[in-house]
């Protein structure tokens, strides 16, 4: 009889884990964790207190870093992710908050190390300011990784092209694009509305949703400027609960005022929204809009047209590799000086497109259920997690 092997032991490192999540990394390593499970001997490694959850390791912050520079924090953390994961087969690194745990381990170790490249630092400056300083650390951290990474897994075409361009120093040949995937199951067209009418949330008016952190990445204050030339008696909801400062939060919920005292019926959901509700909001919506100004590869896009929502979507990253302009939505053109926040007559032009394109789904119901029949149909065909599971243990397998 032959000897049975033992599973491969991969431990995964992140920031975020569920239940904390606030972003779509955090809900990509949850997702992705879920179906490696049964195809390695997996360990998760995150940021946090101690959860008392079965092959989950919390790393909190030391108390003497406590008020640091959140750069200085993740370093720490670094370090005993490091040291934690000895006797692993692989480690794999998500975001630059554990890409160089990822890296110390590969030096301390002898590990090989793969991480996949969620988004890049040097394509967000804005970052500079929620890190206060540590803009920098965060950049090097992240080119250093890269640079020495086994693989680099890209989330999308786009994100594997700003590899190379952003880091020639790493070989095309360790690039692997894996793409988001998405749990089509769960989301999926409810034609349900008693958890949206619990949130007061009108079923019965033409409704456009946005969902995103409040950031500039994200160009919800774009979609505010595009709101006014929205259809009359439209419904623009959005749901943003989470900020990368205060600052961002403060300014997004000054131009939510702005824009209902101009008149426009907007609803800015900032608390708890359940995942029931969330999903009803988007199977009702006539329009899902994604303003982004830096977007590797949208999961709510994906959540979108899961639920069966026409998407418009600015052209950037990974966008147009999910939407495919005129048959699952419409892609906007983005010119790039957007990033520049004082670039005024760009922005003007972004969200006149934005109008444009949202109005021509509320003023064609048809094409709208067209478009949004035709997004559920690629997300089915294109968008798994447990096919990105199993491309991920392929490339696991090629390192060891």
């Amino acid at each position: 009889m032959s000897e049975q092997r033992a599973p491969m032991r991969v431990d995964l490192l992140t920031r975020e884990y569920p239940p904390h999540v606030y972003g779509g990394a955090g809900v990509h390593v949850g997702a992705l964790a879920d179906r490696l499970r049964d195809l390695v001997d997996l360990r998760v490694h995150c940021f946090g207190p101690a959860a008392g959850r079965s092959s989950v390791l919390a790393h909190d912050v030391p108390g003497t870093l406590e008020t640091a520079n959140p750069s200085l924090q993740a370093l720490a953390v670094n370090a005993s992710m490091s040291h934690a994961v000895a006797g692993a087969s692989v480690v794999h690194s998500h975001t630059w908050y554990t890409n160089f745990a990822g890296l110390l381990a590969q030096r301390l170790h002898g590990i090989p190390h793969v991480v996949t490249a969620h988004s890049l630092e040097p394509l967000r400056p804005w970052k500079a300011q929620q890190l206060d300083g540590g803009y920098e650390i965060s950049c090097f951290m992240e080119r250093e990784a890269f640079a020495r990474a086994d693989r680099v897994i890209a989330v999308s075409q786009a994100v594997g092209r700003d590899v190379t361009e952003v880091y020639p120093e790493v070989d095309p040949a360790r690039i692997v694009v894996v793409p988001n995937g998405i749990d089509a199951g769960q989301y999926a067209p409810d034609p349900g509305t008693d958890a949206l009418e619990a949130e007061g949330i009108d079923v019965d008016r033409p409704t456009v949703v946005c969902v995103g952190r409040i950031s500039p990445q994200k160009g919800l204050l774009h979609l505010l400027r595009a709101a006014p030339s929205f259809v009359p008696g439209t419904q623009l909801v959005v749901v943003a609960q989470s900020a990368d400062t205060a600052a961002h939060r403060a300014e997004f919920a000054e131009a939510v005022k702005a824009t209902r005292d101009g008149a426009v019926d907007v609803r800015w959901v900032s608390g708890a929204f359940s995942r029931r509700a969330l999903i009803q909001l988007l199977s009702h919506a006539r329009v899902f809009v994604s303003p982004s100004l830096y977007e590797p590869l949208g999961l709510v896009i994906l959540e979108a047209m899961a639920c069966g929502t026409a998407v418009v979507a600015t052209a950037t990253g990974g966008s147009p590799e999910a939407v495919v302009e005129g048959e699952t939505g419409h892609l906007v053109p983005l010119q790039p000086m957007i990033t520049d926040e004082a670039g005024t007559e760009a922005s003007s032009a972004l969200a006149k497109e934005l109008a444009v394109r949202v109005n021509e789904l509320l003023t064609d119901a048809a094409s709208a259920e067209r478009m949004g029949r035709a997004g559920r149909e690629r997300v089915l065909s294109h968008f798994s997690w447990d096919r990105a599971a199993r491309q991920v243990a392929e490339v696991y397998r090629a390192v060891v």
